[in-house]
């Protein structure tokens, strides 16, 4: 071990970011470890890596006493004091007993455990990372497909979308960038997992709040979101200024906002509802395109009776039952449609 090695240290800090002293103090603790199993497994040992040389060197810390019982734990006054002039019975000493071999030792030891500890300190920075970002939209680029899953890289970290987070349909080729939600950041063993999904709800109101300015300044609200991932999404919204349009300010100047959505999604339809506090009311906007001749709510059964036109009655149920089926999601109720 040597100023190289120093020198090594300070590349891999400007690297990864990981700071020298937590390398050098690994390399310690495992000196420690080191002289300890082929030296003295009782004694008290502090081992040391100089910040300016590199080189290393091993202490016993033994207490000074008049008469040694304990070799090796124990030094006599006269001996200690040719260490410390200013030592007295009870103190304890560092006596200096490097190994002759300790320098290759050192430095057989030396790469393994900076490999480890690099490892280990990148684990905590990517978990740190990604659980600071769990709940929330980020940016990845596909690296490729293994056995449907798709390697997706963020940043200095890969992350695997697995078959059942993705959009049903959808496509994935290398360098595509996509838009992924992280759901959250799992430990398994020792290795981290980003638990990451294109097919969860809140990705679509993410891309709302992204896309969407009243949104993120708290004008406008998304009070629930219903989503079968790949076809459709009912999304209701509520202003908290009467003179805001929630529904207007989703859709955007021409269409523009809600039209970059679904660009992200890939033509998944959607449908934005006005929230209400009637659930009568909310019931009828969530099942909407279709035209409701009357809606029956049981509270205490969350049931909802809808009413419609016969012409009415395959809009309001939607393709194999989609549309009512999110409606019940996006309210909270279950939807019991009668056309007469």
């Amino acid at each position: 071990m040597n100023k190289e090695f120093l020198l090594a240290l300070d590349l891999l800090e400007k690297e990864k970011g990981i700071e020298k002293e937590i390398l050098i103090e690994a390399m310690e603790n495992a000196l420690v470890t080191a002289y300890k199993k082929d030296y003295n497994p009782i004694a008290e040992v502090i081992a040391t890596v100089s910040r300016e040389t590199g080189d290393a060197a091993v202490y016993l810390r033994k207490t000074v006493v008049e008469e040694v019982t304990n070799p090796e734990l124990e030094i006599e006054f006269k001996a200690a004091k040719k260490i410390s002039k200013a030592v007295a019975v009870g103190d304890t000493v560092d006596v200096n007993v490097t190994p002759k071999t300790f320098g290759r030792i050192a430095a057989q030891n030396a790469k393994g455990i900076v490999v480890q500890k690099i490892r280990e300190v990148e684990r905590g920075m990517m978990v740190s990372e990604f659980t600071e970002k769990t709940g929330s939209l980020v940016t990845g680029t596909v690296e490729r497909i293994e056995k449907g899953n798709v390697m997706v890289s963020i940043g200095r970290t890969e992350a695997v979308l697995s078959p059942q987070e993705q959009i049903p349909g959808e496509t994935y080729k290398h360098g595509d960038k996509i838009k992924i939600y992280v759901v959250q950041v799992k430990i398994i063993g020792k290795a981290p997992q980003i638990v990451i999904s294109r097919s969860h709800p809140m990705l679509v109101k993410c891309l709302f709040e992204q896309e969407v300015s009243e949104i993120a300044t708290g004008v406008v609200q998304i009070k629930s979101i219903a989503r079968e991932a790949g076809a459709r999404t009912k999304i209701a919204v509520y202003s908290t200024d009467e003179n805001v349009d929630c529904i207007g300010s989703c859709i955007g100047p021409k269409g523009m906002r809600v039209e970059n959505i679904l660009a992200e999604l890939k033509g998944e339809k959607i449908d934005i509802v006005k929230y209400s506090e009637d659930p009568e009311e909310f019931v009828k906007e969530a099942l909407s395109p279709a035209e409701i001749i009357s809606c029956t709510v049981n509270q205490d059964e969350r049931i909802c009776n809808v009413i419609v036109d016969k012409d009415q009655l395959s809009l309001a149920i939607g393709k194999e039952g989609q549309n009512a089926r999110l409606a019940a999601k996006l309210t909270g109720y279950k939807v019991d449609i009668k056309a007469v």
